[in-house]
């Protein structure tokens, strides 16, 4: 019974093994940051899991394997959750994916990305010229505020 444990040990560690490599191989070949991290995700998953199970069974029934069902279990939830908020994150900052990719994602309207001139711009504008900004701002919407902004003919 022993050597039937040892062997299905062996066999679910090289499954794991050749499992996270086939993933960093996906991470190093795949062309946008959406594909790597659905190759990551995926395989990490399976992967760790596959080592895990391969060390549950060397370790027979005991307190080790019970910690070690536990690493699992928490594995199994977390790393999901962890690449759908890496893509997420990436799909807020407007990451696009690489040309010639089915998938076309647009940035959302909490997109903070601006193209690199306007923000050199802003920071390099004199305290004058952003006070002067600031009160036709206020102007324009007192204005508006006043009916006076539309003319009505």
């Amino acid at each position: 019974m022993d050597s039937l444990f040892f062997i299905l040990s062996g066999i679910s560690l090289a499954i794991g093994v050749v499992a996270l490599l086939i993933g960093s191989l996906g991470l190093l070949r795949l062309p946008d940051v959406y594909s790597r991290i659905h190759a990551v995700g995926m395989i990490d998953t399976a992967g760790a899991g596959f080592i895990l199970l391969g060390m549950l069974f060397y370790a027979g029934f005991s307190i080790a394997s019970v910690k070690l069902a536990a690493i699992g279990i928490f594995l199994f939830f977390t790393s999901p959750i962890a690449t759908d908020a890496v893509a997420l994150v990436a799909h807020q900052n407007g990451v696009d994916p690489t040309p010639g990719t089915k998938l076309s994602i647009k940035p959302t309207k909490g997109a903070t990305r601006k193209p690199k001139a306007k923000a050199a711009k802003t920071a390099k504008a004199s305290p004058k010229a952003k006070a002067k900004a600031s009160v036709k701002a206020k102007a324009k919407t007192k204005a508006k505020a006043s009916g006076k902004g539309k003319s009505s003919s």
